[in-house]
């Protein structure tokens, strides 16, 4: 490793994702002198709107929501416009003897008992959301209890209605964390559904899925970057070393080294030990990477000549706990006629189908999405297939949520700094979590702490 230049700056910003980009436009505005270090050779991190085969795909992230008021006002000061998700039409829901229903409405056609439940369970974890503090759900009074029992485990012990505890795991586990409810604690569950307002909002689909942005969500990082300059935004430049001291750190890549004051490490968490740190982190910090893991979710696409389902009466949106893709909607682009499906398959089914060859998952996508919409969704004319843990720069998806235990053991010192060098990304956010909302937020935290630390 051999850095041939050697520049100073107030703040070296590691990644260019929401994020860090939010961060260099707050601190350039405060006239701060700034480098953002990205190691991809592109703009956006989790954030990515490829063309494939002539066909655009939001590749990482895509939605806006109404609660993501962080994330509407950057779209309105970027000058950027937004688009509703289709959504007219009857959803179709799964049920375990492989049945496909029409219906509407957000509880699933699944026998007046059983959608009872759901509408129960719902408002009990409602009335647990509203008793957590966003900023610090560490410190609910039950918080211990809370993130000792697993999600899974906590629904067992509510109910007797297994198709209900099936459909009330799905919306955390498999759509959100995109992890195995019994891997993760009830308290992570519940900052999940915090940070978007409620339980309900989650299982609101209408409401969580609300927008798409014209051209893609990657046009905020990107319309960003352009903002800084090259001179700020440097590709391809992945930091290997960060010496600090109470003082500042000479942060090193492999063609640049930069002296600062300030580090903001905007990277997810699981990222963190690719960096060499001298002196190393604090022991606890390094035993808090080991129990946070991003997720594990193959994000499908498959665009056909036109939208067929919706000549059926169909919205696009299905769910079912029990089909490969557990989640579809209709993400035709804006003023396409071409008509685009999403899909989504996580956790272990995603440990499943990655055992396969590309070809064989493939034929089980689509026959899962032709358990839903008909045999017309087995011949798209464009298909492709993200998958982000085999992205060497990000390694999962959607974001890092923390094994049993381990929110109230590290949730608070994730936030907190080490000498100069400041940690976060839309992992660490409160409201907006694991969304570019929350990126944006913690970006503008990260540059006030900085700002507020060099007045006067």
């Amino acid at each position: 490793m051999v850095s041939m230049n050697t520049i100073d700056r107030d703040v070296v910003i590691v990644g260019a994702g929401a994020t860090g980009l939010t961060a260099a436009r707050a601190l350039v505005r405060e006239g701060h002198s700034v480098i953002v270090l990205e190691a991809r050779d592109r703009i956006g991190g989790r954030l990515w709107t490829d063309s494939i085969d002539g066909q655009m795909f939001e590749i990482g992230g895509q939605w806006v929501s109404p609660d993501q008021t962080a994330l509407i006002d950057t779209l309105a000061e970027l000058g950027l416009e937004t688009y509703s998700r289709y959504r007219e039409g009857e959803s179709v829901y799964v049920s375990k003897d492989g049945v496909a229903r029409r219906f509407t409405g957000d509880i699933f056609p699944a026998g007046a008992a059983t959608e009872a439940e759901i509408t129960r369970l719902i408002a009990v974890l409602d009335e647990l959301v509203a008793e957590l503090d966003l900023e610090a759900p560490w410190e609910h009074p039950r918080a211990t209890e809370f993130d000792r029992i697993s999600y899974r485990a906590w629904l067992e012990s509510q109910s007797a209605d297994a198709e209900a505890i099936d459909n009330i795991a799905l919306f955390v586990a498999e759509a959100m964390l995109t992890k195995p409810a019994h891997s993760f604690s009830l308290l992570q569950a519940l900052l999940m559904a915090a940070s978007a307002g409620s339980f309900s909002n989650l299982v609101d689909s209408d409401f969580i899925l609300d927008k798409r942005v014209v051209g893609g969500l990657q046009q905020v990082p990107l319309v960003m970057a352009e903002a800084l300059g090259d001179d700020v935004v440097r590709l391809s430049q992945p930091v290997r070393r960060i010496e600090w001291n109470a003082a500042g750190a000479t942060v090193t890549s492999d063609e640049l080294t930069v002296t600062a004051k300030h580090v903001i490490v905007a990277v997810p968490p699981n990222l963190y030990d690719r960096i060499d740190y001298v002196p190393a982190l604090p022991r606890l910090r390094q035993q808090m990477q080991q129990h946070s893991s991003l997720g594990l979710v193959i994000k499908v696409h498959a665009t056909y000549a036109t939208p067929f389902w919706r000549t059926a009466g169909l919205s696009g949106t299905a769910f079912s706990p029990y089909q490969i893709v557990h989640e579809a909607y209709d993400n035709t682009n804006h003023g396409e006629e071409r008509g685009t499906l999403v899909g989504f398959v996580s956790g272990e089914r995603a440990d499943e189908l990655f055992a396969l060859d590309p070809a064989d998952r493939k034929r089980r996508i689509l026959e899962s999405l032709a358990t839903y919409y008909g045999d017309e969704a087995l011949t798209p004319a464009v298909y492709y297939e993200s998958d982000w843990a085999s992205e060497e720069w990000t390694r999962g998806a959607y974001a890092a949520s923390f094994d049993l235990g381990g929110l109230t053991r590290y949730g608070a010192l994730q936030l907190e700094p080490v000498g100069p060098i400041q940690f976060g990304s839309s992992d660490l956010a409160a409201a907006g979590y694991q969304h570019v909302d929350g990126a944006i937020r913690v970006g503008q935290r990260l540059a006030s702490t900085i700002i507020e630390a060099t007045k006067g």
